[in-house]
């Protein structure tokens, strides 16, 4: 890893430090000397990974989509192989339940049904036979009672098989089916979620900018969440600047002000857009009258036009626009 991911405001601080000391005092044209501060967009991957590709460099630009970096980890890629497996197992087990007996098996029990109904018929035929001759008494009782006992057998057996028959062509239990389904969709999120953090290793730029620095070269070891590139984002810059006491009533927010610096464009323009609440001060001061003037207050003012000019830590003079003058 090279460097810190912090050294991209550190800068910003001590420039804090410095125009706090320095600049607090309006200068002979009632202007006040502030620098350009940056909220930088520090892009990370919530997975960690070696970094197996680093897309770009400091000071590229880069537009909505571009490709940051990626990283590598068999980990990850292998619990998507996993839960795409077990998914594929748990729809088989399911779609089993609910086509009912193999063909092969109602094949069988349906040659069974037919030779149950054959054997009915015979002893159907015996038995209306025999009933027959028990009436013209020519056989006994007896003859008559077996007749009617095959016949009664055969019947049943065939009712058994019909129920049989319609039990293997039916699914399984609706219970079990309902438990094959609930676990279809549970296997399911598990796979979008693995394919979710697989996603997460490859990251591309969320917004139009530059890249303001990199962090980590390929084939390093990327902790989780851990940033490897920061991107300096136009809208993201903001011109900060201190008010001494006796200057603050004259500060508004969105009161328009007039920034300059040595490279920057005529007329660049911007609005406060933050007012510190607290006072900051540098010692000794003394809470009184006479030393008021060496509170100061922080103030921010967003540029309009011209933000991708400048540059963090950049030195700026802030003068105030009166209302009554302001566009």
């Amino acid at each position: 890893m090279r460097g810190t991911w912090k050294n991209g405001w550190a800068v910003g601080l001590l420039a804090t430090l410095l125009f706090g000391v320095l600049g607090c005092q309006p200068v002979d044209d009632g202007s006040f000397q502030g620098y350009v501060e940056a909220e930088f967009t520090f892009l990370a991957s919530p997975q960690g990974g070696y970094l197996a590709k680093l897309a770009v460099q400091r000071g590229q630009a880069v537009k909505p989509g571009d490709l940051v970096f990626s990283l590598e980890n068999q980990a990850l890629a292998k619990a998507v192989s996993e839960a795409a497996s077990r998914l594929q197992q748990a729809k088989e087990r399911l779609a089993d339940m609910q086509k009912g007996a193999r063909p092969t098996e109602i094949q069988a029990l349906e040659a069974k049904l037919a030779q149950a109904s054959s054997s009915l018929k015979l002893t159907e035929l015996e038995y209306r036979r025999r009933l027959k001759l028990f009436k013209q008494k020519a056989i006994p009782r007896a003859d008559l009672d077996r007749a009617r006992t095959l016949y009664d057998r055969d019947r049943a057996q065939v009712s058994q098989i019909k129920a049989q028959l319609a039990t293997a062509r039916l699914g399984a239990r609706s219970g079990r089916v309902a438990a094959a389904q609930a676990e279809v969709a549970a296997v399911a999120a598990v796979l979008a979620r693995a394919r979710w953090n697989l996603a997460q290793l490859t990251r591309r730029a969320p917004l139009a900018g530059r890249v303001f620095d990199t962090y980590f070269t390929a084939g390093e070891w990327v902790p989780p969440g851990r940033p490897v590139a920061s991107l300096l984002v136009p809208g993201n810059l903001r011109v900060r600047f201190f008010v001494d006491e006796p200057s603050l009533s004259r500060v508004k927010l969105g009161q328009a002000v007039e920034l300059s610096c040595d490279s920057c464009p005529a007329g660049l323009k911007a609005r406060v857009s933050y007012v510190s609440p607290q006072a900051e001060y540098t010692p000794p001061v003394i809470y009184s009258t006479e030393s008021r003037s060496k509170l100061v207050f922080m103030l921010e003012a967003k540029p309009r036009e011209a933000a991708a000019q400048l540059k963090p830590g950049q030195p700026m003079v802030v003068r105030l626009v009166a209302p009554e003058s302001q566009p």
